[in-house]
């Protein structure tokens, strides 16, 4: 009689065990924010095609942007995770959100080599390899002559409308490019500023301006960032001046650019429940270059993010694979 309650005790023990080790291991159902540009697209979708076939879980692709889907992960907590989520455009809220609990980031830094800044061609960085910084750059106007006054050197901008636009602008004041000899120059819209780009490298011509990172247009063209010696001078000055229409920014203090931050945002849910997914999304790290190579496929191809997402996986195993154990990664492979 004592045996079997002995053994009844065991039996309870162990398979409460085995239930706390399902709970920890069990993917179950995630929700994930399919945001409206390509290289959340395709972010979205590996994520799926790895949670589904490597890790059984039941996902589902929510359409989303930046500020909607922040505002229903903050107030709905769906969906449970957001892959890409530039968090400037969203600081003060996503603060809060992390203070009190509601939502965390999972990944600080899903994307590497990714911001906005001042870049030039990559022919013209090897010609001057010793012109790395902006403001090297900034001495030497003659070396990116405008095509309308070539005594002038060409700093092409954003399109007007565009929240760069002000950026650049406040920015090329604050640098006191024209009296440095620089001209701003508007390329019109975003056609006008990837053809800009597309016709400097095609000619072997100079070209300095403004673009970010990941794109398909740094991508295909091997754009080069060049780094602000000019350290960043605070949010007061970038905020409520550098980011400001000119009658509002009447005094900008040179700054180098604001950091640009992409996190893996999830839900309290997910935390809660997310199980061994969390550990996935903890790991996953796409190299900068890698996307771009992708937005390059997806632009050429017209590939929208699931047809990226299986070209991604086939064609680099090499960096997905060291995100997933080997049991995991061969059963995703197995998919493909």
């Amino acid at each position: 009689m004592t045996f079997s309650r002995l053994s009844a005790a065991a039996i309870f023990g162990l398979a409460a065990s085995a239930g706390a080790a399902m709970a920890q291991t069990d993917c179950g159902d995630v929700s994930i924010a399919e945001m409206n540009w390509a290289s959340a697209e395709l972010m979205a979708n590996v994520d799926a095609i790895i949670l589904e076939e490597g890790y059984d879980c039941d996902v589902e692709l929510i359409p989303g942007a930046t500020n909607t889907t922040f505002a229903s992960m903050n107030e709905k907590a769906q969906p449970d995770v957001a892959p890409e989520l530039w968090i400037n455009a969203v600081r003060d809220p996503l603060s809060a959100a992390k203070e009190e609990g509601r939502l965390q980031a999972l990944n600080d830094g899903p994307i590497t080599g990714l911001g906005e800044g001042w870049w030039v061609t990559s022919e013209f960085h090897e010609a001057h390899p010793e012109i790395d910084t902006v403001e090297k750059m900034l001495a030497h106007p003659e070396l990116v002559p405008d095509v309308e006054d070539p005594d002038l050197g060409a700093f092409m901008g954003c399109p007007a409308g565009w929240g760069c636009q002000l950026v650049n602008a406040n920015l090329f004041r604050a640098f006191d490019m024209e009296e440095k000899g620089w001209k701003l120059v508007d390329p019109g819209s975003a056609a006008g500023l990837d053809g800009s780009i597309a016709k400097a490298v095609n000619r072997s011509e100079p070209w300095f301006g403004y673009y970010w990172s990941p794109t398909a247009v740094i991508g295909k063209y091997g754009l080069v960032m060049l780094p602000f010696e000019t350290e960043w001078a605070g949010r007061e000055n970038w905020d409520g001046c550098i980011a400001m229409s000119e009658q509002d920014c009447l005094d900008p203090k040179p700054t180098s650019w604001t950091k640009s931050e992409v996190e893996t945002v999830v839900t309290k849910g997910f935390l809660d429940e997310g199980g061994i997914a969390q550990d996935y999304f903890k790991a996953r790290v796409f190299p900068g270059e890698v996307m771009n190579a992708m937005l390059v496929y997806m632009t050429e191809n017209q590939a929208n993010g699931e047809d990226a997402a299986y070209e991604f996986l086939i064609e680099h195993e090499d960096v997905w694979t060291q995100w997933v154990p080997e049991d995991v990664a061969e059963k995703v492979k197995d998919a493909l």
